[in-house]
Parts: structure tokens; sequence; C-alpha cells
């Protein structure tokens, strides 16, 4: 990648005065990177350029393109902050610098296993970086595809620890943020420098079992075709084959082979209406008898991280097992690029309601955990004590959706207390929580959340916050406004003596056997 090449790569989707402003970053970064050479020997500048051209591909706006391009400047060279932002302004050189502190952040950890900085200081940055504008870590999803594109040419050793740290960083991220396809190529190119023998075998064996079937599969798709034509459905019909990193893990979780996964081959239904979506459904199912427990409406209730999709998987005539996607071209959009897509900047740059400090204005209801990020960062910075492990929840866990009895949507941590979510809805309903209705019966405290679950909070002015309640709790965000009130209340001094019974009670009432060990 060249600046002609990026530069022809732009054009259809820009403005005349951005690709001007390309240009000149693009004469910039080369300048200021004049001389400096990757571990291939290849000019430096080679780099800025691909991560720029990976989020024209995304779709992402000017200013991060011109960030994806300026990134490694002020880190890597002479060229300062104050000179980014008098040559392209300040959301320009606020994302480069947001780049700089989640790189500065991670600089000099140890054996990563989680993408945890070990220190708070550095903590807070990443979690600034990333509460502030979530560009920041589009622009290092784009930089770290590139540099696993280019492992082949580093040490072994540190083509592992790249390698791990994308899978078990990297990765997650992107699932978090919707971004699929993303996602499978950072797993795929990690897992094949991690494991390669393994990675191989499984390409391999792959390989052979979608030569057997893909022959079959092809009647099936042209009988849905006629079937689809003949209800008068506009649609596009494709082929999802199954990563072989997704492949890998599937096959950890018991003892099976390849020839016991049935999702090796998917076909892929687009569509364009929701209400189009569950016609095709009604037709797969007419022509072919379905797999009652494989269907999986993530329309109705998405996913955490925003995927929507129909899933079924049928059994033909023939006794094949097929399993089908069924989805809009706007969910389609979303499950390929994820918040990248969701993330309208050309419209709303301008807006007065986009501004850095109103960025969770504009984010779905599945991305609510990026808004919290900014309360967890004030929170270090002035100095209150939050556990890493309780941050590594909050980040990295996997998410529900729960709903409240008006229908709302909240989106919180797998694991979740009834708390959690009433302080989610807010601290005064959290404060007089008395009792919660699950799914219309009465639910426990101590009884985690799942997704889909219609929640009721039951309130009682008399009722006030307990030290207790800290058991009961499981994220960051309750935690803070717990433990505010407990303090205005005066509680706040008994909290560990009371958590210190908790704790023995649950372990007196354990028989040794049922003992779990925390993983």
């Amino acid at each position: 990648m060249n600046k002609a090449e990026l530069l022809k790569h732009a054009v259809p989707f820009y403005e005349e005065d951005e690709l001007l402003e390309l240009e000149h970053a693009i004469d910039l970064a080369s300048k200021a990177h004049k001389g400096q050479k990757r571990k291939s020997g290849e000019p430096y500048i080679i780099h800025p350029l691909a991560v720029a051209s990976t989020l024209i591909e995304w779709g992402m706006d000017i200013d991060t393109v011109l960030a994806g391009v300026l990134h490694d400047t002020v880190e890597d060279t002479e060229v300062t902050l104050d000179e980014l932002e008098n040559t392209f302004g300040k959301d320009v050189s606020f994302l480069v610098d947001g780049v700089t502190k989640v790189s500065q952040a991670r600089a000099g950890m140890q054996d990563l296993a989680e993408y945890l900085p070990q220190t708070k200081d550095n903590l807070s940055k990443l979690l600034i970086a990333i509460g502030q504008d979530v560009r920041v870590i589009i622009i290092k999803l784009a930089d770290r595809l590139h540099n696993l594109q280019t492992l082949q040419h580093m040490p072994r050793e540190k083509q592992t620890k790249i390698a791990r740290e994308s899978l078990e960083v990297f990765g997650p991220m992107a699932d978090r943020l919707g971004m699929g396809r993303v996602r499978m190529q950072i797993e795929e190119l990690a897992f094949s420098y991690l494991d390669p023998t393994e990675f191989k075998k499984l390409q391999n064996q792959l390989r052979k079992r979608l030569g057997r079937s893909t022959r079959k599969l092809g009647a099936v798709r042209d009988e849905v075709e006629k079937a689809l034509k003949a209800q008068h459905i506009p649609h596009e019909i494709n082929g999802r084959v199954k990563s072989i990193y997704s492949l890998y893990r599937k096959l950890k979780k018991g003892d099976r082979t390849i020839d016991d996964i049935y999702d090796l081959m998917a076909l892929r239904v687009i569509v364009e209406t929701k209400e189009d979506c569950y016609r095709v459904l009604g037709i797969l199912h007419t022509l072919y008898q379905p797999m009652i427990a494989r269907i999986k409406d993530y329309i109705a209730v998405p996913k955490p991280n925003g995927y929507q999709s129909l899933h079924t998987t049928v059994i033909t005539p023939a006794k094949q097992i097929v399993e089908f996607q069924i989805r809009t071209y706007e969910m389609h959009e979303f499950a390929e690029r994820g918040l990248a897509a969701s993330f309208h900047y050309h419209e709303q740059k301008a807006s007065k309601d986009y501004t850095r400090s109103k960025k969770s204005a504009v984010l779905p209801t599945h991305m609510q955990w990026i808004t919290q990020l900014q309360e967890i960062a004030t929170k270090l910075r002035s100095g209150e004590e939050i556990p890493e492990s309780q941050l590594s929840i909050d980040i990295f866990g996997d998410r529900i959706f729960v709903y409240s009895p008006k229908g709302d949507i909240y989106n919180l941590p797998e694991g979740a207390y009834p708390l959690d979510f009433a302080y989610l809805v807010h601290s005064d309903i959290g404060k007089h929580a008395y009792g919660f209705r699950v799914n219309g019966a009465i639910h426990p405290f101590d009884k985690p959340l799942q997704n889909g679950d219609v929640v009721e909070v039951i309130t009682r002015k008399t009722s006030l916050p307990r030290s207790t309640w800290l058991e009961l709790v499981s994220t960051t965000h309750a935690r803070a406004k717990l433990r505010a009130q407990l303090r205005k209340v005066g509680a706040i001094e008994s909290i560990s003596h009371a958590a210190a019974i908790v704790r023995e009670k649950t372990r007196r009432k354990r028989a040794p056997s049922e003992e779990t060990p925390k993983a």
C-alpha cells in the first residue's frame, strides 16, 4: 500500500476537502517516519497506510482514517500532539493521543493473561482512552490486524506473545464491538501462530469435509432459492464456512470429532425486512424438518453484542443436516462490521450532541458497557480502589440483556444480580429495593439474572441499603453507588466485618463435596 493506492481507495467514500486532508496526513507521516523500517525491511510508512486502508473498508469517518495514518507519529517520531491539533484539529489529535495511551498502557506488561495493565495508572489510561471515544479501540483493532498479517517477520517468541494477546484480548474486544468478521480474522491468524500443527490439521480436515458436502449443499440452496422466488421474497443466499478457531473451540468442549459438528458450512439468507426473515423461516420449516432445540431467535432477543439473525438447523429428506442463518441486509452489515457500521459519523460529527462528553447518546443499548468505562476511570482517578478482577468481569465478561416490565432493555455482565439491575436503572431504585420479581415470580437477591429476564424491582421508602448487599452486587457501577449510600448512612465502617460474616456463612452452608474452585 502506497500513497497513490490509499487515495484511490478513499475516493468513493470522502469529499474532496477530506481527501486533501488525507493526502496531507500521508505526506506528514511519510516525512516523520522517513528512514524507519519494519522487521520485514520495508519502509515503516507501509504499516500506518495499511491501517488507514482497513479503516476506510470499515466505513469509518475521515477523522478516524487520518488518525490511522498518524497513529504512531507521536510515539515513534518527533511530531507532537500540538502539531497534529494545529494541522488536523482536536478530534484527530485526541484520537492519536488515545491510541498512544493505550499503547503505553500495554508497554512493559509481562505474561499478559487479560487486557488489564498491572498498575492503576496504566489502567486509568486505558479506560479513559476507551471510555472517551471508542474509535480509539477501532483504530487499535486495525493496527493489530495488520501486525498479525505481517507477523511472519517477527522472532518466534514475539510471534507467540502477540498471537496470545490477540486471541485473549483483541478477538474478544472485536466481538464485544459486534465486529464479527474482524474477530474471525484476528482469531484465525493468532491461532495459526499459537498452535500451527493443530491449525493445519483442522484446516485439512475442514477442507476434506467441505469438499464432500458442498455439492449436496448446492442442491439444498437451489431448492430454497426456488421456494423463495415462488413467494416473491427478494433475497440473496450465500454460504458461511466455520472458522478454524471456532471449530477448535467446539471440538475442545467435549469428546467430539469433526463429523459431529453440524454447522461447518451454513447457508445465509439475506432479505429486506424483519417480516421477511420470519416468512423465510416458515418456508424452510415447510420444506424441511426443523431440529427444534436448534432454533434461535436472535432478532427478538439479540446477542449481547447486538448481533441479530434467525438461526435454524433442519434435516433434509436426504438426511443431510443444514444450518441456516436468516437476516436483513442491515443486520448483515452489523454482523460483519459491528460498531463501525452503527456509528454514522458523517451525519453526526457536526451535531452539537456529538461531542466527546456526550458520545454515550449515540451508542446503541448493547454498547452501554462503553459508557460505563468513563465512570470507572473517574473512580480510579479520584483514588477509589476497584479490584482488577472486578474490572475484568465488567469489561470482558459475557453480557446479558434483561428487560424492565415496560420493555426497556438493560445490558449487564453475565452473573449480575437483581441489585445490579436496580442500581443500573437508578441509584434510588437500588437504595430502596425491598424485593424482586423476575418473569412474574419472586426472585431472591442472591440468584443471578439470566439473558432475557423481565425484572421488576419492588421498592419501599423505609427500605435502606445494608452492608451485606456488597456481597450481592457484581458490577463496579452498583458497588460504587452502594458504597456511597452506605457512607451516608454510616454503615461503611462495618462493611469488611459484615462481608466476612456473609462469606463465612456461605462457606459453612456448602458441603465439602459441593465446593467448586474458582476459575
